[in-house]
């Protein structure tokens, strides 16, 4: 959710879009166990779906209802990271993604990691999330999906493979700039309040 949008921050915790990131977050271990444990790709694939469609819906419905709140702004960025690394964990065990694509990925975040100790010093927990960051989270909300779809044999796979990769592909390079933006942001945080 982004609050410069809005301008608006509240308290609330009861809201519909935080009851969104809920039940996204509540997600991550069901579609763990639907993808590794029982291989129901099927169940699975909807579970991506359903966390890829929130995503969007929960901060479209947050700006529209006036309902951004401090707790969504920590819910939704969780849920989305959450997703992320236990669906590159997943199609690396399943072998649906390679081994260095995951390493690409999870080294951003955990690059991005190693910045928050400096936040900290300065009292700060987070960044404003921008609008590069979310174009990155939502190609890869796609490409997981699809890239779990384009198992198997035949002409839907095959187009699955192809759309799921262009957005991968995006979806990282995103991810990266967003990664090096978010660094970008921290020194200068830590040069404003040097001075």
């Amino acid at each position: 959710m982004d609050v410069q949008e809005t301008g608006v921050r509240t308290n609330r915790i009861f809201t519909i879009p935080n009851l969104l990131s809920l039940l996204r977050l509540l997600g991550v271990p069901l579609f763990l166990w639907l993808i590794l444990v029982e291989e129901r790709d099927f169940l699975a694939l909807a579970i991506l779906a359903f966390a890829g469609f929130s995503d969007y819906l929960d901060g479209k419905l947050a700006r529209r209802w006036n309902q951004v709140s401090k707790l969504g702004e920590t819910l939704d960025p969780l849920a989305d990271r959450l997703y992320i690394l236990t669906t590159v964990g997943a199609f690396t065990i399943r072998e649906i993604i390679p081994l260095w694509f995951a390493i690409l990925l999870v080294s951003r975040d955990a690059f991005l990691v190693c910045l928050v100790p400096f936040l900290r010093r300065r009292g700060l927990f987070a960044l404003p999330v921008h609008f590069l960051g979310k174009a990155a989270t939502f190609c890869l909300l796609y490409a997981f999906p699809l890239l779990l779809l384009s198992i198997g044999e035949g002409t839907l796979p095959m187009l699955a493979q192809v759309f799921g990769w262009a957005f991968a592909i995006w979806g990282v390079a995103l991810y990266w700039w967003a990664g090096i933006l978010y660094a970008e942001q921290v020194r200068r945080v830590l040069r404003e309040t040097s001075a």
